[in-house]
């Protein structure tokens, strides 16, 4: 299969990459490339060039798999300069996405065309990188450097209108985007408007270097963390203050070091992990998902709320049901509030707010559900609760309705098992708040049809969320892991940390929030609540809570919250709660060093994945890597719980576990089979940055 095809058409020499299914520029597209360039130049037929794309991709960036291997020539950097100081003008015909290399390569040309499905980005720094081919010196000189820096720390791609405001784009396609190339190739061809020295445009100001200065302080600070912030500064900042080819050697070093970069091979496997997520093990593309364009959810508060807003944003009406008048306009209430919100901040526009809002029809009674092409059960999170609900819907839905629970912990084949028709049961697990996080367990039941898995995925990927397929088991993965944490941090209570401590640890190594602040924030009385039900114990939140002492929402829990306060300090009576209770169980306290403190709360969680992965729960490592990042706020530069773990050596940690497991006599916390089988065979959970 060739990966460039060239033809002639009046004048103008077309090479349509066909390099499927993303068209990523790999060593041989850059290779056929530099050949079919040399032709088309050494053409005296030959006036112009248009570059353009098979499938509904442009270039969807670099080969990121050749990132860390020895270089392959031709390199992208010197078929790019090969393009710009062409002898012809070369227009770029972009169909679809045009990301990182992809982009890059774009701007390199003389001039882009852009179609109505055009996407056009420098994700680079989601990766850990910045742009390394040119990106960070040609969309400053090209656009401006302000909205240049800013699209480029954001990551984000902008469509084809703007792209076209921007300045990115020079035309949108007409009927035929070829034909509108080829046009303005020609053009460029006879006006001779396409000279290097006018190639990069006149945005260049001197006055915008304060307000670059200002808006690369404010980055710095919010994320003092990363390496590739600091670089993408270094190397913008080149664009005022040194000659073209001097900048670009300085984003180059910048970008090689940080491909070496820990952190950016963390993100390059979480990258990999989310491509490898939508691929379910024994369903293949021959299955179709079944079509969506109804949806009820059951309960109206805040979570079911705001799974119903989600189906809004999607722009697929949806019922809001409720069993009484009261609760749905509560519910309501919320959703518009929640909207409102977003229009005061600017993130939405009042007619948008609108638009959401019409596609949420409330209703009380089940019997509303009777169209719906699939019900989310979002309502109180017990079994019988779950009983009554699914036997109705049974008999209200109608055939092929797919019936989904957003259970967190319940067992969805004993839901299913309540209905005639188990095959259309699903797990839809989303996390709170359900319109804004990002993570969704679909969890897949013993007899869940592939269809409704498959369309489930797609539904998911609609709703913007990331989908991530998990069995059937006591909180599936992200939950039952965090199970692990919790007793863990309850012990090290008991053992001699407090509260501020274990919290300050986990903050250090990245997470947003620690333990002991999340208990608070969510709420003590809940889990509270739940442990009681399951007979679980957890001996010094249940203290707290019987105490009244429920977190933020009473102003005293782990931590006090004077006046209302969002951030809690240290509690002397907490703290000297503690300390009894490890006196009264006989506990000699002593102190934590940073690293026990993280060993003891992560060693058993990644046990827990290892326990998880050989029970086939999860299909992948990465699959949990991508539940912990998305919906745990784990550190996304450390790669994740299983990839972490095998940085920090799989024999230490089966060491430590056993440690653990005989000072606390939890046989739990013995070393998982497959954990002990790959630390004795120097294996790892997943080969790293596979494509």
């Amino acid at each position: 299969m060739a990966l460039v095809h060239r033809v002639l058409a009046n004048r103008v020499a077309i090479l349509t990459i066909n390099n499927p299914p993303v068209n990523v520029l790999s060593a041989a597209l850059r290779g056929a490339l530099a050949e079919h360039f040399a032709a088309a130049l050494a053409d005296d037929s030959v006036e112009a060039v248009v570059l353009a794309a098979s499938g509904k991709v442009f270039v969807a960036g670099a080969d990121i798999s050749e990132f860390g291997t020895p270089s392959r020539l031709p390199s992208l950097s010197r078929l790019l300069t090969t393009i710009e100081e062409s002898g012809k003008p070369v227009v770029a015909a972009i169909n679809g996405a045009a990301l990182g290399g992809g982009l890059e390569l774009s701007l390199a040309c003389h001039a882009r065309v852009v179609a109505p499905e055009a996407q056009m980005g420098l994700p680079e720094v989601k990766l850990g990188l910045i742009p390394g081919a040119g990106g960070t010196q040609r969309l400053p000189r090209l656009i401006g450097v302000i909205p240049g820096f800013a699209m480029m720390l954001s990551g984000d791609a902008v469509g084809a209108e703007r792209a076209l405001d921007l300045g990115i784009a020079d035309e949108s396609a007409g009927d035929d985007l070829i034909a509108t190339a080829s046009s303005l190739a020609l053009r460029l061809a006879d006006t001779g408007a396409w000279r290097k020295s006018s190639l990069r445009g006149d945005k260049l100001r001197d006055e915008d270097r304060a307000t670059f200065e200002a808006s690369a302080a404010e980055a710095l600070k919010r994320d003092a963390r990363s390496r590739n912030v600091p670089a993408l500064v270094e190397a913008v900042r080149a664009v005022f203050e040194q000659p073209f080819e001097v900048a670009l050697s300085i984003e180059r070093g910048h970008f090689e070091a940080l491909v070496a970069d820990p952190a950016s091979k963390a993100l390059r496997h979480v990258f990999f992990a989310e491509r490898q997520a939508g691929r379910v093990p024994g369903i293949g593309k021959e299955v179709t998902a079944r079509p969506i364009a109804k949806a009820a959810v059951i309960g109206a508060g805040t979570m079911g709320g705001g799974i119903a807003m989600c189906f809004a944003q999607a722009g697929i009406p949806v019922t809001l049901i409720e069993v009484k008048a009261e609760a749905l306009e509560a519910g309501m209430a919320r959703i518009r509030a929640n909207y409102e919100t977003s229009v005061k901040r600017g993130s939405l526009s009042a007619e948008a707010m609108a638009q959401r809002l019409a596609l949420i029809l409330p209703a009380v009674g089940l019997e509303a559900a009777a169209d719906a092409d699939i019900v989310v059960e979002a309502a109180f999170e017990d079994i019988s609760v779950k009983a009554e609900i699914f036997g109705a819907l049974d008999s209200v839905t109608k055939p092929g309705t797919i019936l989904a629970t957003n259970t967190s912990y319940l067992d969805v084949d004993a839901i299913a098992a309540f209905t005639s028709r188990p095959q259309d049961v699903v797990g839809l697990h989303f996390f709170s708040p359900a319109n804004v996080m990002r993570l969704l367990e679909v969890v897949r039941g013993a007899k869940t049809a592939p269809d409704v898995l498959v369309t489930s995925l797609d539904l998911g990927r609609k709703l913007g969320k990331l989908p991530v397929v998990v069995g059937v088991c006591y909180g599936f993965v992200g939950n039952r892991m965090l199970a692990k944490r919790t007793q863990a941090a309850e012990r090290l209570l008991l053992a001699g940390a407090l509260p501020h401590e274990v919290d300050q640890a986990v903050t250090d190594f990245g997470f947003r929030m620690g333990p002991f602040a999340m208990f608070d924030l969510a709420g003590l009385d809940i889990g509270w609540r739940a442990r009681k039900a399951s007979g679980g114990k957890a001996p010094v939140a249940d203290a707290l809570a019987e105490q009244g002492r429920f977190g933020q929402k009473t102003g005293r829990g782990f931590y006090l919250y004077p006046e209302g306060a969002r951030a809690g300090v240290r509690d002397p009576e907490t703290e000297a709660l503690i300390v009894s209770m490890s006196q009264a169980a006989g506990i000699t306290r002593r102190s934590f060093s940073t690293e026990e403190i993280l060993a003891r709360l992560l060693y058993p969680m990644v046990n827990e994945g290892a326990k998880i992965l050989g029970e086939g729960i999860a299909a992948r490592s990465g699959d949990i890597d991508l539940i912990w990042v998305n919906g745990y706020s784990w550190p996304a530069f450390t790669g994740g719980p299983m990839y972490w773990a095998e940085g920090q050596g799989l024999n230490r940690i089966v060491t430590e576990l056993e440690r653990m497991a005989a000072r606390t006599s939890d046989e739990s916390l013995q070393p998982a089979p497959l954990l002990k089988s790959l630390a004795e065979n120097g294996g790892t959970f997943s080969p790293r940055e596979a494509a």
